[in-house]
């Protein structure tokens, strides 16, 4: 299996490592979030590969993505012509007991989402330029879904920042938590938070969700989101914006047919900067700057807060 490059020293026992991590082992997210100083040393077995997912989103829009798109959900007025995945955004005046929005929760398990450890992570390209070898590496044809899921994330990854925005895309856990250490401080403590989903259904529907709690604004001094993107394994898209206002909370909401969830919402109290062609804008149908904007947080998905001493 002709798979290596010559300034790459790749071998068979790598390729054959890597598939065998991806199909049999694995590390959980959620042992991480409880033990992340043992995160890279633990391998648990697992019976599915993360499964690639489709972007939608307009030629422009991928090159200021701040989340992938398959994770956004929508507003109380979804048009017809938007994927339903895409609802999940919606204004900071609707988080509100009572109130009702229409949600896409996707109901991937957040142990899915297997992060390699970072030696092997480290030794893998991550680059657009390297696509046509990692799709020969993983066995996908070109203009595959799988094969434009791949150049999304890559693009994405590799787009100049936003003003204000520093962000990585973490290969592996160890990257990640480097990456939230040199934001926060090496002294700070901090925490995950994640979404929970109290019942198990078994589809995934989009539905109007009521709002049943909102707990009070989760007190953080700093906040890098982290967003899972569709990659034969785990990468994650973190971000922070700094002298930029978010509020955190934790939001339980329960759907048309029972389905009951304890969801993290960020709001972004400034979205000024943000470009035009930002998702969130054409799902709300306003202007950059003109409003807040809140989104809730897939399951799979994290939210990384400093703790305030």
């Amino acid at each position: 299996m002709a798979f290596g490059y010559a300034h790459y020293s790749w071998s068979i026992l790598l390729y054959l490592l890597l598939l065998l991590i991806l199909y049999s082992n694995g590390i959980e997210s959620t042992e991480m979030i409880k033990e992340p100083g043992k995160a890279d040393d633990s391998l648990h077995q697992h019976r599915e590969m993360n499964v690639l997912r489709l972007h939608s989103m307009d030629d422009d829009d991928d090159a200021d993505i701040m989340m992938p798109t398959d994770h956004v959900h929508a507003h109380a007025h979804p048009s017809s012509h938007l994927d339903p995945q895409l609802m999940v955004f919606f204004l900071v005046e609707d988080l509100r007991v009572g109130n009702t929005l229409p949600i896409f929760f996707p109901k991937r398990n957040p142990s899915s989402a297997k992060l390699l450890p970072k030696e092997l992570a480290d030794s893998i390209p991550f680059s657009l330029d390297e696509l046509p070898n990692l799709l020969q590496t993983f066995s996908f044809s070109r203009g595959s879904p799988q094969a434009m899921a791949m150049e999304a994330t890559l693009r994405a990854c590799e787009t100049k920042p936003i003003k204000g925005e520093i962000k990585i895309c973490a290969t592996s856990f160890g990257s990640m938590l480097d990456f939230v250490r040199e934001i926060f401080g090496l002294e700070v403590q901090f925490k995950a938070l994640s979404t929970t989903h109290l019942t198990k259904s078994a589809t995934t529907l989009l539905q109007t969700y009521t709002i049943l709690e909102v707990s009070q604004e989760i007190s953080h001094d700093k906040m890098v989101a982290c967003h899972i993107m569709a990659y034969p394994y785990a990468v994650f898209y973190c971000h922070y914006q700094e002298s930029t206002e978010s509020k955190v909370f934790r939001v339980l909401v329960e759907g048309e047919n029972g389905d009951r969830a304890e969801a993290v919402a960020v709001c972004h109290m400034d979205t000024s900067q943000w470009s035009p062609n930002h998702v969130s804008f054409k799902v709300l149908g306003i202007e950059p700057g003109s409003s807040a904007i809140c989104h809730f947080f897939p399951a799979d998905n994290l939210v990384w807060i400093s703790i305030p001493t």
